[in-house]
């Protein structure tokens, strides 16, 4: 069996620009949901409604960082790559949910929302 890394380093740029990824990466490329209907008679099937596809991480709060350009951003391209080989397109993205500065830690929780994401998958 080969060794093969599944998790840890990974990266996240928006519109090519590299952000200082200091965890909690966390992505759904999902564009539906499905929840299952169920009469008194039995399962009926199942209806689907559109989600929004969204990564969110934690960055490194550097002296650069400028949050209120993070609470701006709209009509980006965010990139998530995985140590695993994939990578995770979300275009037509913007900020979206609370942004948070944690002062203790020195890191900004930030939630991109886009039009899609497209799953990439390793070679």
């Amino acid at each position: 069996m080969a060794c093969a890394s599944i998790g840890g380093v990974a990266y996240v740029k928006v519109d090519g620009t590299q952000y200082m990824l200091r965890g909690d990466l966390v992505l759904s490329w999902d564009t539906l949901t499905r929840a299952g209907v169920a009469g008194q008679d039995g399962v009926h099937g199942f209806t689907e409604t559109p989600t929004v596809p969204y990564i969110h991480a934690t960055f490194t709060d550097t002296g650069g960082l400028s949050l209120e350009a993070l609470a701006a951003m709209c009509d980006v391209t965010v990139t998530a790559e995985l140590n695993n080989g994939k990578h995770y397109i979300l275009v037509n993205a913007w900020t979206a949910a609370v942004r948070e500065l944690n002062t203790t830690e020195g890191s900004v929780a930030v939630q991109f929302q886009g039009t899609y994401c497209e799953e990439v998958l390793a070679a």
